[in-house]
């Protein structure tokens, strides 16, 4: 394995003005996981038009408690559209639970989600249908063709800041103003 390779798990990966895939396009991925194999994360600055938490509840057959209406399911990525995942903070004792930083989890089993259809789930969460992935060596490609940038996960951001201000949010927590961001790529 190359000695400088670094695992991103537990960063954010902030899209570049110059990726022009709608998908990604001013996004903000969550990295749940990142390793030579590849690299997996959630998208946390897109929201499902026409899906609700209430929606995928009934669909699961899930019994849920009224106001499940008002959850916001978000579109996680262009990979796996039929899975739902479960971005989330404390607590981490949900059956598929997986760290991705100290306060912050990843967990796609049915108790999480029958926990926030009662009201009973983790206080932050953000439930997203699909995940963003990228295979061996991907993403470290895109990063280098300046498709990404990276900078440490950050809860607040994550589930206190409006989604259409997280990409910009995002890119100041690591002192970066957008604005002054061009789509070109340098190397030295």
């Amino acid at each position: 394995m190359d000695q400088t390779w670094q695992s991103l798990k537990g960063q954010f990966l902030m899209a570049m003005p110059g990726l022009a895939d709608p998908n990604f396009f001013q996004s903000v991925t969550c990295l749940s996981e990142h390793s030579p194999k590849g690299a997996m994360g959630i998208v946390i600055t897109r929201i499902h038009p026409e899906i609700n938490g209430k929606m995928i509840f009934d669909e699961l057959k899930i019994s849920a408690v009224a106001g499940t209406e008002k959850i916001s399911v978000h579109i996680g990525g262009p990979v796996h559209m039929n899975e739902l995942f479960v971005l989330h903070g404390p607590p981490f004792s949900w059956e598929s639970c997986t760290m991705v930083t100290g306060g912050l989890a990843l967990s796609n089993s049915m108790d999480i989600l029958e926990g926030i259809a009662l009201g009973h789930g983790p206080r932050e969460f953000i439930v997203a249908l699909g995940c963003a992935g990228w295979g061996p060596g991907q993403l470290e490609r895109e990063i280098r063709g300046n498709a990404w940038i990276n900078g440490p996960a950050s809860q607040a951001i994550a589930f206190e800041t409006e989604v259409e201000r997280r990409w910009d949010a995002a890119m100041r927590s690591i002192g970066i103003d957008p604005a002054l961001l061009s789509d070109t790529a340098g190397h030295a």
